[in-house]
């Protein structure tokens, strides 16, 4: 006589297993969410004034008040842009908002000078905080690429030229023209956007009104510089 055939139970699927899955999904919804805000913000960014930033506004509430001025990148002079891009990030058109060269110098350098872009400084100032963290290097170099891709870099100079903090609650090249020359940022000869740009990055060490003779040194660099990547065509994707 023929055995019936016993039917198996299903196995029950692993509460674990379910659990962790479950997980793996929200958290990869979340990514996903924080992925597309990011971009949203970067597109909007693009096109409207940036006004405040987290660090004004922490600046703000710290010392009360502080000068702050938007200045389209029409109406910012050629100089103060060259001068800036010479002191600060003098491959700027040539890299994709990391600039290899300039790393593998600090590193060599045992890491006494900086290797940060004017792309990585615009994350920093205007999305991110000032400090010393792996946390907050980690979102710089995520989001860096992103402001590259989505922003000219006409754009990220505009806006690094308006967010950039030049002595103690001064942002922004218009506020900084003004508290230290009583002049419109238009209006600055190659000595005084050089002057500027010397004082960064350390604006609330150095004076631009006021300065010593390390600052006079490097003002002088940094004309030579300003004057070197026009000459050299570096300024093409910020300048005519």
């Amino acid at each position: 006589m023929a055995k019936k055939a016993t039917k198996r139970a299903p196995k029950k699927k692993s509460k674990t297993g379910s659990n962790s899955a479950k997980w793996r999904k929200i958290l990869r919804w979340t990514g996903i969410g924080f992925l597309v805000c990011f971009i949203a913000v970067f597109i909007v960014f693009r096109f409207v004034p940036i006004l405040t930033t987290p660090y004004i506004l922490s600046e703000k509430s710290r010392l009360g008040s502080v000068h702050s001025e938007w200045m389209p990148i029409e109406e910012i002079s050629d100089t103060l842009k060259l001068t800036v891009v010479a002191a600060e990030d003098v491959n700027f058109c040539q890299h994709w908002g990391f600039d290899m060269s300039a790393i593998r110098a600090a590193i060599q350098d045992g890491g006494e000078r900086g290797a940060s872009t004017l792309t990585q400084q615009v994350v920093k100032n205007t999305f991110l905080w000032h400090g010393r963290s792996w946390v907050r290097k980690t979102l710089e170099a995520f989001l860096t690429p992103l402001v590259e891709l989505f922003w000219s870099k006409e754009r990220i100079l505009e806006v690094y030229l308006n967010v950039a903090e030049f002595d103690e609650g001064v942002f922004g090249a218009e506020a900084a023209s003004l508290h230290y020359f009583g002049i419109s940022s238009d209006s600055l000869t190659l000595a005084e956007a050089a002057r500027l740009a010397a004082i960064l990055p350390d604006p609330k060490g150095r004076s631009a009104s006021a300065p010593t003779q390390f600052v006079l040194d490097r003002a002088d660099n940094i004309q030579d510089g300003a004057v070197l990547i026009q000459k050299d065509q570096r300024s093409h994707c910020f300048m005519d």
